[in-house]
């Protein structure tokens, strides 16, 4: 088994019990620990400061032991030899269990995160093409909407199409896995295959792509750590040719970030996207949701329980996916 073989083999598990696999810097330092590097190496190799590439391999090694049930802790020496076994252990278990009828696999997942998986994602297709529509025209985007009505998952759709829509390199940063300041510009330059680097550097860096820049929970910046630099830089991103942002947020940008107190200036993000609410499913996207969902199991949902699904809900598609995967485990 090969690094590749390897990665692709943990990062389904992990995606199967989590719902998403690794990011493109946790694949960059597992290939390196899978191939014997030393973090310093890694870290020359990836733009990496030592230090965030140790904390990316600690995570990995926990994310890895969370799925497994290999009965050692996973650590930097012993690493090869875990994954070998978890593999050995998988594939014990495919040729000895009996393979589950497709009907028995609760077709409503994830329950929580982001949908990544194409064949999963469901809709919104009036507003994917609204928002090429904008970012056609040399524009950046902003998707509004409460928590859990699908903005994440929207976003990561937006990206897997962005090379045939806008002939642009996609490039997706989820700030929840962003600390503060110095580590949003090192996922950045990370996540966009650059050199790390800041202020005049990173633009000189980013002359020459053409990005369509994915921001996901950019309420993050408002918190402590992040300061009014971060929202002029990327506003400046905003205003070249080169860079175009699609941003998710639970609020409009002008009230999000409140920098129009900070000594009487405009705020840097004010009027730099072009907003695009994301607004519950109605009752008939609720039905082909569910038909879409069971049509490949032998399991049908009464008139009664789809009428209760879209009244509780209300068309929230976190809540309709929670109460549709309850009423599916029922069944079965």
């Amino acid at each position: 088994m090969n690094g590749e073989d390897a990665f692709n083999f943990i990062n389904s598990l992990v995606a199967s019990k989590n719902g998403s696999g690794f990011s493109v810097s946790e694949k960059a330092v597992f290939l390196g620990i899978w191939e014997g590097k030393t973090y310093p190496v890694i870290a020359e190799e990836i733009h990496f400061g030592e230090q965030s590439v140790k904390e990316i391999g600690g995570r990995l090694f926990n994310k890895i032991s969370e799925v497994s049930q290999v009965e050692i802790k996973i650590q930097k020496n012993n690493f090869k030899i875990s994954i070998e076994k978890i593999y050995k252990q998988q594939s014990t278990q495919i040729v000895t269990t009996p393979k589950p009828t497709l009907q028995l696999i609760n077709p409503f997942i994830p329950q929580q995160g982001r949908v990544e998986d194409a064949q999963l994602f469901f809709g919104r297709k009036r507003e994917i093409q609204r928002i090429f529509e904008v970012l056609n025209s040399g524009s950046s985007v902003v998707i509004l909407g409460e928590e859990g009505i699908g903005k994440s998952s929207l976003l990561w759709a937006i990206c897997q199409q962005a090379e045939n829509q806008l002939q642009r390199q996609p490039v997706f940063l989820d700030l929840n896995w962003v600390h503060d300041e110095e580590e949003f510009y090192t996922a950045l330059c990370c996540e966009m295959g650059i050199p790390e680097s800041k202020g005049y550097m990173l633009t000189r860096n980013l002359r020459d792509k053409r990005v369509l820049l994915a921001i996901d929970n950019v309420g993050k910046l408002s918190w402590q750590g992040f300061t009014r630099q971060v929202r002029d830089y990327l506003r400046g991103l905003a205003e070249g040719s080169n860079i175009r942002l699609v941003l998710a947020a639970t609020e409009p940008l002008d009230k999000l970030f409140n920098d129009s107190q900070d000594n009487g200036k405009t705020s840097p993000l004010a009027g730099i996207c072009q907003e695009e609410h994301i607004k519950p499913w109605d009752e008939i996207s609720i039905r082909d949701f569910i038909n879409s969902r069971l049509a490949m199991t032998s399991v049908s949902f009464a008139e009664e329980e789809i009428m209760q699904l879209i009244q509780e809900s209300g068309g929230h598609p976190r809540k309709l996916m929670q109460s549709c995967y309850r009423i599916y485990a029922y069944y079965m």
